[in-house]
């Protein structure tokens, strides 16, 4: 990899022996490096293609919201790839895909979610970049993953897994696997949800961890990065995952189930700063499965996980046999913490939503 990187160095026009690269980033998918060359900084992504398998996608995508932004909000920072010597915005060397984006000056990310202001600075900019494209037409975007955050489609793997799983693999997640099933009535309130004709598709970031919001040195949003799976999808999905990611301070690779909490401050920041910025585009139906969002992610995610390990683990990188077992254990968890909120949690967000009322 290392002779790769030195190559791609100079398909933009930097000496490598004059040039830093260093790995950065906790992503599950792609390789991303911070690049120190000619006094500058620059972020050096290289792309998956096991799972973007049509990377020039990615690409049409990022410059169709990048002229629309470009046009209509020029203050808004959008972090385009830069272009090679080719003129290239995406390169291939030795069979693999890179992208190089400038190093915003100023601004710094987090891989933890460790106060309420930063989940609320975090959900007010997913929401405010939802806002911003309205006027764009979601629907001719590609879908760099087709499927990605369709829980019909996980809960149809996820079966087909439990069907071809070695029985060895059965026994060890048997207990995991009653559980879990008592949790299939969200595949089904999801059906019923985006089959409502007040549940509207809209440019959807789709990967809304803390890591892919830039903040200032006040630990205010500057803007969301790491565009890739940005395509049409249900505000369900990024709202889903900031629950999903942002409320516990336990992650998902966290195999001390003690740790595993649901903050109630953070929900609400999630609440106050998405709302702060989508609240008169969400339709009264969609706020109404705002906390369901939550249950859905977690939910989908824990499906995943199980699935992956009932597979072989064929689909995330794992570290040992069990890894996505207790990926999946650790989901699951969380969503019955989280579940268990539910009076709590719609009375905050009417209370949020009255309170914004008031004051609007």
């Amino acid at each position: 990899m290392e002779n790769t990187l030195q190559k791609v160095l100079q398909e933009y026009g930097f000496n490598p022996a004059n040039s830093t690269l260093s790995k950065t980033g906790t992503g599950l998918i792609n390789h991303t490096f911070l690049l120190s060359a000619n006094e500058k900084k620059y972020i050096v992504q290289e792309i998956n293609v096991a799972v973007f398998t049509s990377p020039e996608l990615i690409d049409e995508n990022i410059a169709a919201i990048g002229s629309y932004l470009k046009k209509n909000f020029p203050a808004y920072i959008f972090t385009m790839p830069v272009q090679s010597i080719s003129g290239k915005t995406q390169i291939e060397v030795d069979n693999h895909f890179f992208r190089l984006f400038d190093y915003v000056p100023g601004s710094t990310t987090y891989t933890v979610v460790h106060e309420p202001g930063i989940a609320f600075e975090a959900a007010k900019q997913f929401g405010r970049f939802t806002k911003l494209l309205k006027g764009f037409p979601a629907n001719s975007l590609q879908e760099t993953i087709p499927d990605f955050h369709n829980l019909s489609l996980r809960q149809c793997q996820y079966e087909q897994a439990l069907q071809t799983a070695s029985a060895e693999r059965l026994e060890i997640a048997k207990e995991l696997i009653a559980e879990i099933a008592g949790f299939k009535w969200i595949t089904e309130s999801y059906k019923k949800n985006i089959q409502h004709q007040a549940f509207k598709k809209r440019v959807t970031h789709h990967d809304t961890k803390i890591s892919n919001v830039l903040f200032d040195k006040n630990h205010k949003g500057i803007c969301v990065i790491d565009l890739d799976t940005i395509m049409p999808g249900y505000f369900l999905s990024d709202v889903g995952d900031m629950m999903r990611t942002y409320l516990s301070p336990a992650g998902e690779e966290e195999r001390d189930f003690d740790k595993i909490e649901v903050r109630d401050d953070y929900f609400y920041a999630i609440a106050d700063g998405y709302l702060s910025e989508m609240q008169e585009e969400l339709s009264d139906a969609e706020i109404g499965a705002f906390y369901f969002s939550g249950q859905l992610m977690i939910y989908m995610q824990a499906l995943r996980f199980l699935a992956d390990f009932l597979n072989g683990d064929i689909y995330y990188s794992v570290k040992d046999a069990l890894h996505n077992f207790y990926r999946a254990a650790n989901q699951l968890q969380l969503l019955k913490l989280y579940s268990g909120k539910i009076e709590l949690y719609e009375k905050k967000i009417q209370l949020l939503l009255t309170k914004k009322h008031i004051a609007g």
